[in-house]
């Protein structure tokens, strides 16, 4: 096992002038599951290729325990690598898909036996040794994927959205047997996905990406809590915060002409830099319906049992402005009912509508 250092990676595409991955600066600690996370496009399976020895980096360098990977060969890593497609040799057993790497390293067939059996028990697949992968189900398979990572006993593991092809209820069991898996292992894990959801429940940290650069690398409670600025707090969350255009007025902000209280410290960080024009977060579950606030028009209902999400356009607001408020879900309002809502001061988010960045 080992930690893992980004210092300053930078990787440039032939024919792009702007990078793809852009001074990317990261250190995970030996034993770490740390996901990286972000929309299409935003450099986080580049970084990862690049970890892996997949794609050349152009800047900076990448650091493996106290070893300089920077320009060593894939195979010389001592990564493993999990991915989206499972990538198993379809004429091979599941055994022999999970021993494959440890005959091409030139180990005996007891010592391959053995891992191969160590690595199917913790994995559920004793009873599929001797099935070829198309008898197996999507779950199956990349459990089989799992198992040839494992039976190699590498420093790192790299998993480049391992769950996509799964179904909805697979993909909740399977990311929690992974996380419960690294876990027991200890191993250091670098874990990509585009979904936010899964990154919240299975990194240590999650690390968010945009354009190729990192916005915020912070424990999923504190990147929810408080996130960096205002895209963080717009991608992490689902539904996804509110985030409206705010006018600072003393003690408050005014939105669509309704009054907010906000804290003192958020005034002040605003007053210091001069700024009148803010970015306001709300999370779904932070609004409270009230007799007073944003005026808010039902447009769709999602009923979940316990609770329900109310989908709405917010009045006062030029073009109108889109809403989700978390409600009971015994008790949900009606589609083109109209109600008011309002926040505590304590649970406003507060950005810099220029920069983005959270005060």
């Amino acid at each position: 096992m080992s930690s893992v250092t980004f210092d300053k990676a930078t990787r440039v595409y032939p024919g792009s002038t702007k990078p793809a991955v852009d001074g990317l600066e990261l250190d995970i600690e030996d034993g770490e599951f740390v996901v990286l996370v972000g929309p299409s496009g935003c450099g986080k399976s580049t970084s990862l290729r690049m970890l892996a020895g997949l794609e050349e980096i152009d800047g900076g360098a990448i650091r493996i325990g106290d070893r300089n990977v920077t320009d060593v060969p894939a195979k010389d890593r001592d990564i493993a690598m999990v991915f989206q497609n499972y990538a198993l040799y379809p004429h091979m057993s599941v055994a022999d898909n999970m021993g494959f790497a440890l005959k091409i390293a030139g180990k005996s067939k007891s010592e391959i036996r053995e891992r191969v059996s160590e690595a199917a028990k913790m994995l559920d697949l004793t009873d599929y040794l001797d099935r070829k992968p198309k008898a197996l189900s999507g779950g199956q398979r990349q459990r089989v994927a799992m198992g040839r990572a494992i039976v190699r006993s590498p420093q790192v593991f790299l998993m480049d959205e391992p769950l996509t092809n799964l179904d909805a209820k697979l993909r909740v069991q399977t990311r929690t047997q992974i996380a419960a898996l690294q876990r027991r292992l200890g191993t250091t894990t670098v874990y990509v996905t585009h979904d936010q959801t899964e990154a919240l429940t299975m990194g240590d940290r999650v690390a968010v990406l945009k354009d190729g650069v990192l916005q915020q690398c912070d424990t999923p409670r504190t990147m929810y809590d408080h996130p960096a600025n205002a895209f963080v707090a717009g991608f992490i969350g689902s539904p996804q915060m509110n985030l409206f255009e705010a006018k600072l007025d003393g003690d408050r902000v005014t939105i669509g002409g309704q009054p907010f209280e906000i804290e003192r410290r958020h005034r002040s960080a605003a007053d210091t830099e001069g700024a009148k024009d803010l970015t306001i977060g709300m999370r779904p579950e932070d609004l409270e319906i009230s007799d007073h606030g944003l005026p808010v028009e039902v447009v769709v209902v999602e009923e979940l049992g316990a609770d329900a999400f109310v989908f709405g356009r917010v009045g006062g607001i030029d073009d109108g402005a889109d809403i989700v408020v978390r409600v009971d879900g015994r008790k949900p309002p009606l589609k083109g009912e109209k109600f008011h809502v309002t926040a505590a001061p304590e649970r406003l988010h507060v950005f810099s509508a220029k920069t983005g960045e959270r005060y």
